[in-house]
């Protein structure tokens, strides 16, 4: 009897070994599917739309931005060294024409101020002050938007947050079963667009700032050749 109770249980224990075996096999046999960044976006829902919009947006307006800055503080050394030596001579004309063909907001500056020279240097420092404060706002332009980006696209990566959850509630209730395969759509749909809004809005954030830290290099370099040059003007009346 005993013999025979130890045999059952051998088998059974065979049996069970064979189909776990079988099983495994299967598994192994089933290919796997990789899971591709395309896809990926598209899991996120309609929630990716307007996030992508926002990163090509932010993108198209840092690197038009960056290169139009970035030809603004180039160094501008030789052409107050031309406009020095010009007006020591007494050569008026002359330095109006380096200002003028060198197309930078130095330039202008700089030509603005030899428009006013004859008037009180008070006036002169106005209408270069002046001159300068358009320059800036010109180098300024759209950099906001970028803020605002910044500040949008995790709002709308939340937005597909609460978007997956009601995804999740009406799967289950239209399923009346809360396994993993149910609420996967509505966790793909939080996780991914959660995780985009917040990347879209760190690069938008970071690029803000380094373009603002460029615009206030050119402002401070902009203010020193300006003091510079009425200095220049005051050479002769020390």
């Amino acid at each position: 009897m005993t013999l025979l109770l130890a045999q059952a249980v051998t088998d059974t224990v065979q049996k069970i070994a064979d189909t776990a075996s079988q099983a495994t096999q299967q598994l192994a046999a089933i290919p796997q599917q990789e899971l591709r960044f395309g896809d990926l976006l598209i899991k996120g829902g309609w929630v990716m739309l307007p996030i992508g919009i926002l990163a090509v947006l932010g993108l198209v307006i840092f690197f038009e931005r960056y290169f139009t800055i970035r030809k603004a503080s180039k160094n501008e050394s030789h052409l107050m060294v031309q406009v020095r030596e010009s007006i020591r001579t007494g050569n008026l004309q002359s330095a109006m024409a380096i200002c003028k063909n060198s197309d930078s907001p130095l330039g202008r500056m700089l030509a603005k101020g030899l428009l006013r020279i004859g008037r009180p240097i008070k006036d002169i420092e106005g209408a270069i002050e002046n001159v300068g404060k358009l320059e800036v706002s010109k180098l300024e332009k759209n950099i906001g938007i970028l803020g605002i980006v910044a500040g949008i696209a995790p709002m709308f990566g939340f937005l597909g947050t609460i978007a997956g959850v009601i995804k999740i509630f009406y799967d289950i209730s239209k399923t009346d079963n809360i396994s993993m395969g149910v609420i996967s759509g509505g966790l793909y749909v939080k996780m991914v667009t959660s995780a985009a809004g917040l990347f879209v809005g760190i690069v938008a954030y970071v690029c803000y700032h380094i373009l603002n830290m460029m615009v206030d290099k050119v402002i401070l370099k902009l203010e020193t050749d300006a003091i510079e040059f009425i200095d220049l003007l005051e050479e002769p009346s020390k």
